[in-house]
């Protein structure tokens, strides 16, 4: 028995529902792995924030045909297409994924969606690559650490340069006074 109106329904209204909170979308051809396979993919995506969403290409159609952020996905769906779905951790995603394909050697990569722009292969890596969003923190409480710092050293200095002027005062005015001296007795004599 085929699915009904209403379930065909249901299942694009998932999807649009599932796309709403995604941030990377990709496509991979799935022919030839088995349910445990998929099932490893599913729970390797897991940890990530990330699902694989098997699903009929005309209802993925469907769901991304009124959001222009996801339509450049059209020109992936051909075959037997599996989608990877990515909430959080792009870079864990990613990864997940390359290890994944890695191991099978029997999926492809089709191509990825990622505000609104198709992207290939490579791309898709290219933001793997990029660091997490706690690195990127990491870095910038770092850079300020070190801003702070550098200026807390400046203003101890301002005191002890000034402590140093001062001090070099009297020593200076007994040179003047020495040399003015020195200078009144080569002219009185």
């Amino acid at each position: 028995m085929g699915r009904t109106r209403e379930n065909k329904a249901a299942v694009i209204a998932d999807l649009k529902e599932i796309l709403s909170e995604t941030q990377l979308a990709f496509v991979i051809d799935y022919k030839g792995l088995s349910v445990a396979q998929i099932s490893d993919l599913r729970n390797r995506l897991r940890p990530t924030g990330s699902i694989c969403k098997v699903t009929k290409n005309t209802f993925m159609e469907i769901a991304v045909q009124e959001d222009e952020n996801w339509q450049p996905m059209t020109n992936f769906l051909t075959g037997s297409s599996a989608f990877v779905l990515v909430k959080d951790d792009v870079g864990g995603a990613v990864r997940a994924y390359q290890g994944f394909k890695k191991d099978t050697k029997k999926t492809e990569f089709r191509g990825g969606v990622m505000q609104g722009q198709a992207l290939n292969e490579e791309q898709v890596k290219a933001i793997a690559d990029l660091p997490s969003k706690e690195e990127l923190m990491a870095q910038v409480a770092g850079a300020l650490n070190s801003i702070a710092t550098k200026l807390a050293v400046g203003i101890k200095e301002v005191p002890s340069s000034v402590a140093r002027g001062i001090n070099e005062v009297p020593s200076s005015v007994g040179r003047v006074v020495g040399a003015i001296a020195a200078k009144e007795e080569g002219d009185a004599a």
